[in-house]
């Protein structure tokens, strides 16, 4: 059987990646200044931290419609595909899968969702995972059993350099908010059951990357072969530390690094960096 994959922009694989895979990637939509973008095609970050900064207010970000999954779905199929695969951010954090879920009905018994419970490289994790063991020859039901496991057992973390878009939206208070930017306080977050959670704090950038570092030693303890996905924006050089430490240690490897995109960008802000790793 033939299984097509198709993900959402908030995945955040490179376009180059994107092509290797032949996943299609249905966008998310910005809301920004009386706009609507699509994620990665029509807005960067970088637009929206600037104009932000210029006074903007922060943008508002929708999920796709199940008209654009029907689409893409339909277009893996009329392709040659017998199946569609479609692997989406998590449930929790957006209507995605829900829309992706209303459009397979169109297509009885020829689309499986399934719901990352994640975001950004950890759905990109899954996407490559899944075309791994389809290139392998994998039927569907062992693709699926891998990615349940592998959403089971990860590890993800990442620090924001700034409390502002965390405040507005309305994921802490502004009194914390406040502290935390006079103290220089940095949070260490995670996605916990689907959605973002707190995982520690610390004091200053440098602090924040050795307490990653220990939390990613602990974890990958006695496993043999550790796959590592990083991310950032607009944090180059802490991200390039940062795979400095982690990738010292014996049995891991990177995969690839990736700017997150717009959507992601707008809940989290600028100076985000961290990790997303699995092992075999």
């Amino acid at each position: 059987m033939q299984i097509a994959l198709v993900s959402d922009s908030t995945s955040d694989i490179p376009p180059s990646i994107r092509k290797e895979l032949g996943v299609r990637i249905v966008p998310l939509y910005v809301n920004f200044e009386g706009k609507v973008y699509k994620d990665w095609e029509e807005i960067s970050p970088t637009d929206i931290f600037s104009r932000v900064k210029n006074g903007a207010d922060l943008p508002a970000t929708s999920q796709p419609s199940p008209q654009d999954f029907e689409a893409a779905f339909a277009e893996a199929l009329d392709n040659g595909s017998d199946h569609v695969l479609s692997i989406n951010i998590s449930s929790k954090l957006s209507g995605t899968v829900q829309s992706a879920r209303i459009a397979a009905e169109n297509f009885p018994g020829k689309v499986t969702v399934f719901d990352s419970l994640a975001a950004s490289a950890g759905i990109g994790m899954m996407v490559l995972r899944a075309r791994e063991l389809l290139d392998q020859g994998k039927g569907l039901e062992e693709v699926i059993s891998e990615l349940e496991r592998i959403r089971d057992d990860h590890i993800i973390r990442f620090m924001v350099a700034t409390l502002e878009y965390l405040r507005k939206n309305g994921r802490i208070g502004g009194a914390e908010a406040f502290l935390g930017n006079l103290l220089n306080i940095k949070p260490i977050l995670t996605v916990k059951n689907g959605i973002v959670d707190g995982a520690g704090r610390a004091r200053g950038e440098k602090r924040a990357l050795k307490e990653m570092v220990k939390t990613f030693k602990e974890w990958s303890s006695g496993r043999e072969r550790v796959r590592v996905f990083f991310l950032y924006t607009g944090a180059e050089a802490a991200v390039q530390n940062l795979k400095g430490e982690i990738l010292a240690l014996d049995g891991t490897e990177e995969v690839y690094t990736s700017e997150i995109g717009a959507v992601i960008a707008s809940h989290v802000g600028p100076g985000i960096f961290g990790y997303y790793a699995y092992s075999l």
